[in-house]
């Protein structure tokens, strides 16, 4: 799996996926650059979606500037 490309700090992202998805928490969202498979591993089961759309959607979450909702 390639990289996350992330368009703000992690901390900022995690931020705003937890104000969209509410189920989301702090562990949930435990990230090392580099483990990405693992984050990603552990949101697939817990979201029910492909890898590679909690991939999008984590990246599409990180470019947008404005705050969730």
């Amino acid at each position: 799996m390639e990289k996350l490309k992330l368009h703000a700090p992690w901390e900022v992202v995690k931020e705003r996926l937890k104000e969209n998805d509410i189920d989301l928490t702090d562990d949930d969202l435990n990230y090392e650059p580099g483990k990405e498979d693992e984050l990603l591993n552990h949101l697939q089961h817990k979201m029910n979606k492909d890898k590679n759309a909690i991939k999008a959607y984590i990246e599409s979450i990180s470019s947008n500037s404005e705050k969730a909702g």
